[in-house]
């Protein structure tokens, strides 16, 4: 297939490129240009300079262009996920995920595609206690909860709403976990190694993550399987807790275990980080996506993939 990816220099953009080119598809990315564009050429991609969030230049500039399909895998995350609510990344985020999307669905219609997939979250199903049970793609999404978290889950929902919705086209959404290995934890490595990344001293709740090379490996699975209008969770098969993950990965690259701190104190610092590990207690299933994908994570719990964290990312 000729594949456009929107984001395709970010964490999991970069092993994306090389993982489609390596099953035989053909990478167009959406670059602003400038270095950007030289790491798209590096990586094998023909870069196509646009700007997203600006519609008339994004179609302006890919009037020419014919592809199978789009990914939209932007964020604006510069370092790190945001700490805050109201952090710069955070809110253009958000930005990207309501009129980015709409947007590159209208460049997707528009260059003939007939697949659309969407980076989404697990984050979107709200950020409270789930209980034991494991949470599939049939508990609701992206529902306001009437707190500080309701603009994030709206524009979670914008995004996968835009994919399905998309005229003529498969549109599939990948509700990751939190990413982590080689190019993808590197900042909360360097601030475990500082004892910059303090945990609560009441512990944390569970959450999903995934190693990048299985969230690479799954969003391949889903452009070449998965079905039309569904949504995959895309997580280890094992949920564990933000103290077992941080504890791990300090011992894996040779730091200090990190320091506890009151929940107050973590949530006066950095209240969003704060409410995701007090607050959030959620057991993602990928019974789906290992089900309808053919996929299965080749790091099926952090055991066997923090120990890659030390490694330099190609």
């Amino acid at each position: 297939m000729k594949v456009v990816i929107a984001g395709a220099t970010g964490a999991i953009g970069r092993p994306l490129v090389t993982a489609l080119r390596l099953s035989g598809h053909q990478v167009y990315a959406l670059t602003r240009g400038g270095r950007g564009a030289e790491l798209a050429r590096a990586l094998g991609a023909t870069p196509v300079h646009a700007r997203v969030l600006d519609r008339d230049d994004l179609l302006r500039a890919t009037e020419t262009l014919t592809a199978d399909a789009v990914i939209h895998q932007l964020t604006a995350y510069k370092r790190s996920p945001p700490t805050h609510y109201r952090s710069p990344g955070l809110l253009r985020t958000n930005a990207l995920r309501t009129v980015g999307s709409r947007n590159l669905v209208e460049l997707a219609e528009n260059i003939g595609a007939t697949r659309y997939l969407t980076q989404s979250l697990i984050l979107g199903y709200g950020i409270r206690d789930h209980g034991t049970e494991p949470v599939t793609e049939l508990e609701p999404f992206g529902r306001a909860q009437g707190d500080a978290n309701d603009a994030n889950l709206a524009a979670l929902h914008e995004a996968e709403s835009q994919a399905w919705q998309a005229r003529g086209m498969d549109g599939i959404a990948l509700r990751y976990g939190f990413f982590y290995g080689p190019g993808a934890s590197d900042m909360i490595t360097r601030g475990l190694k500082l004892r910059l990344l303090p945990l609560p001293s009441t512990g944390s709740g569970h959450t999903g993550f995934v190693h990048i090379e299985d969230a690479v490996s799954a969003t391949v699975a889903a452009l070449e399987h998965g079905r039309p209008g569904q949504s995959y969770n895309i997580v280890d098969d094992e949920p564990i807790t933000w103290d077992t993950m941080f504890d791990a990965m300090a011992a894996a690259i040779g730091a200090r275990r990190p320091l506890r701190v009151p929940p107050r104190l973590l949530r006066l610092s950095a209240p969003l980080a704060a409410a995701q590990m007090l607050d959030l207690s959620l057991r993602a299933s990928n019974a789906k996506a290992q089900a309808e994908l053919a996929w299965k994570p080749s790091y099926p719990t952090y055991r066997e993939g923090v120990v890659t964290v030390a490694k330099t990312p190609s």
